[in-house]
């Protein structure tokens, strides 16, 4: 791990390999960890960065106001690189379209992995659906919190828990008790949001772009992925891989390193 200094906080991320350069970045129901699968596999062709959000996992959360997608710009500026391959998985490929889009010169292509984009609005569906699955948790409560919310993402509503590798399980909601931490501290500070959203502007990204989701998600992640898939031109969209939910590039890394390596430019 190494920590830099990023509009006036400490940064930390993983760097390795050469080649063009890949920035990873994670779910918010995670850190820099979920893509330890990543990592080695991108390496063998790229210099490949995963960095922990502001906040998140090992990064500093100063109380000054900023923004996650200038934070990724600022983090090419620090680390020299005129710019990188954006890949990122749910919250993660929401700072990377937004950052696609308020600086697209810095974002060569982009790979998203069950990503909303900015401005969407999730449908009642997905809300009685957590209803049913989750119910009332004690935010206060970090480790039912966690518990609830990889029920609900990473296990998904078509599967049952006890079907679903444990380590997986245990791994995700370790990183999900320090998410929800970053989340409670995130919520004093001021962060920026794009302005206008993403959900609406999709039409305007002109980099290729490649769209997927795990076949066990939520429904309106496969349906995210459609609409991305649908209003960016040329976008590739890949099947749904299936028996993977919400962190699919941690659940199957196969499938997604192979369709990473064949999308990226060597």
């Amino acid at each position: 791990m190494t920590k830099i200094e990023v509009n006036g906080a400490l940064l930390a991320y993983d760097e390795v390999g050469t080649g063009t350069p890949v920035l990873l970045l994670h779910a918010g129901i995670a850190d820099r960890r979920m893509w330890r699968e990543q990592v080695p596999a991108l390496a063998a062709r790229h210099r490949v960065v995963a960095l922990d959000l502001r906040g998140y996992g090992d990064s500093e959360l100063p109380p000054d106001p900023f923004a996650h997608h200038e934070d990724v710009v600022g983090l090419l500026d620090a680390l020299g690189l005129d710019g990188a391959a954006l890949v990122g998985c749910s919250f993660g490929g929401k700072v990377a379209v937004d950052t696609a889009l308020a600086h697209p010169e810095r974002v060569p292509a982009l790979a998203l992995f069950g990503a909303p984009a900015s401005g969407h609005e999730w449908s009642e569906e997905t809300e009685q659906l957590w209803e049913t699955l989750v119910g009332e948790v004690d935010p206060e409560d970090f480790a039912a919190s966690a518990a609830g919310e990889v029920r609900f993402w990473v296990v998904g509503p078509t599967r049952r828990p006890e079907t679903v590798d444990p380590e997986l399980i245990r791994f995700a909601q370790e990183m999900d008790q320090r998410a929800l931490a970053a989340e409670l501290a995130l919520s004093a500070v001021e962060v920026g949001e794009l302005d206008p959203p993403a959900i609406d502007r999709l039409g305007e990204l002109r980099m290729p772009v490649l769209v997927g989701a795990g076949a066990a998600d939520v429904p309106d992640i496969s349906r995210l992925a459609d609409r991305i898939a649908a209003e960016v031109p040329g976008a590739v969209r890949l099947p749904d891989v299936p028996d993977a939910a919400h962190l699919l590039p941690l659940e199957r890394p196969e499938p997604v390193n192979a369709a990473l390596l064949d999308f990226l430019l060597p």
